[in-house]
């Protein structure tokens, strides 16, 4: 018999629950699932059948962890949903969430199965009217690169050591102040000139495109660069217009694109020959290699210095050997020299002479060695010696020297020394000789 349907528990649904599950409990047990497996299917149904999705809605309850979590719900006027940032995504993101704020998030649907409860795991957030703009930028970027206009076959080398830069941007922002600070803390000695223009509003991408065509005439500029500081992407829109994205593609002198943050891109970084990351990047890439150029110079500077010092050390010492053989080639020196050499063989002399009497008379005194240990004096000397040690071990292993030691013998009747305890019989005479005499005892 098959589960209930749910229609059959309008009735009576303890009673009918009851008799149908009691009657077919070991035939549908497999059909039954538990909440777990129940809320893995629901959480593989809705994760692979709804997939990414961009939703706007208003931000509410946002809780930021210790954790780098930021949970958040996103409601409209009918219903509302749970929404987290994990740590990474929410490092990466401009836009700080707070309750009431109007967004736009790209995210992925997941199920927390510990609470049964569904929820958007977001992953990136734009302020809503932001997301209009985002379109706007996926499409043009796309219509441009199907033009060709950000390959990298048409891009210019960017060069090393330009002598001549000119910068657009505007010349009150933070910006070019940060620019010129680092390019003089880097020591860079090219020309730098600023080239003035509106970098946000209304007419500042045609302001910077003819800006950037009259530095093309003037024709005295190796590099450009065209930037500004960060901001939000409508800050930064100017740089995403076609007439501007067009004339950095066009402009016959390489220029640097060096808008915003790290994390902004416009249209005018895929279309410039390099991209920075900010415009004190921009600083320290163009000022890169005149720095290593600078530490080679100094580095080739410091190896002539010592490759002078070690000639000129050189020098004078191959002079003063010239000098020292000058002085040993001199007729008073020559006569200097005959003395010293008549100073040391004489003395050569003398030493061997008397090196000579001392081995006649080393070999005489082993002679006489020699004839002393053979003579019978020495020998007669040697014997007595032998003698006399050989007598004082007898004395010393005589009865006499072992009693003057405290000890005594004692002997029987007969006189013979008793050696054993089972030697004497009780009631026997015995004599007992000390150093100083003897003594008759009786054993009992």
């Amino acid at each position: 018999m098959p589960l209930p349907k749910s229609g059959d528990y309008r009735d009576d649904p303890p009673r009918i629950i009851r008799s149908k599950l009691g009657a077919t409990e070991a035939e549908d047990e497999a059909r039954v699932e538990s909440v777990s497996a129940f809320t893995r299917r629901v959480k593989t149904i809705l994760e692979g059948g709804i997939g990414s999705s961009w939703v706007r809605g208003e931000v509410s309850n946002v809780r930021a962890q210790g954790s780098g979590h930021v949970y958040f719900s996103l409601k409209d006027a009918g219903a509302q949903v749970s929404a987290v940032l994990f740590r990474g995504d929410a490092a990466r993101q401009t836009v700080k969430l707070r309750d009431g704020q109007q967004v736009v998030v790209y995210g992925d649907v997941s199920v927390y199965e510990a609470r049964g409860q569904y929820q958007l795991i977001v992953r990136v957030v734009i302020e809503d009217g932001v997301g209009r703009l985002q379109r706007e930028f996926e499409a043009m970027k796309a219509r441009l690169a199907a033009e060709g206009l950000f390959e990298a076959g048409r891009k210019r080398i960017v060069p090393s050591l330009p002598a001549c830069v000119g910068f657009v941007t505007s010349p009150t922002g933070a910006a070019v102040q940060d620019f010129i600070r680092i390019m003089a803390r880097r020591g860079w000695r090219g020309r730098l000139v600023v080239l003035p223009a509106k970098v946000q509003g209304e007419g500042a991408a045609a302001e910077m495109a003819e800006t950037l065509r009259l530095a093309q005439d003037l024709g005295i500029f190796d590099l450009l660069v065209i930037g500004r500081g960060g901001g939000s992407l409508e800050d930064l829109w100017a740089f995403n217009e076609e007439v501007l994205v067009r004339a950095v593609a066009a402009c016959a002198v390489p220029i640097i694109s060096a808008v915003g943050h790290e994390i902004d891109f416009t249209l005018c970084d895929f279309a410039a020959d390099v991209r920075a990351e900010t415009p004190s990047a921009a600083a320290e890439l163009i000022s890169s290699k005149f720095v290593e150029a600078a530490e080679r110079a100094e580095r080739a500077g410091e190896a002539m210095d010592d490759a002078l010092d070690r000639a000129l050390a050189e020098g004078l010492e191959r002079l003063d050997h010239a000098r020292s053989r000058l002085r040993l080639l001199a007729p008073a020196a020559q006569i200097e020299q005959g003395y010293l050499r008549l100073d040391d063989l004489g003395n050569r002399l003398t030493a061997a002479l008397k090196g000579a009497a001392q081995a006649r008379m080393q070999q005489l005194g082993e002679v006489r060695a020699a004839l002393a240990r053979v003579s019978p004096e020495f020998r007669v000397q040697t014997e007595s010696h032998r003698l006399l040690a050989l007598w004082k071990r007898l004395q010393a292993a005589s009865p006499a020297s072992v009693l003057n030691r405290g000890f005594a013998i004692v002997r029987d009747e007969a006189g013979r020394p008793l050696m054993r305890r089972a030697q004497v019989d009780a009631g026997q005479n015995l004599t007992a000789e000390f150093a100083d005499g003897a003594v008759n005892v009786r054993s009992e």
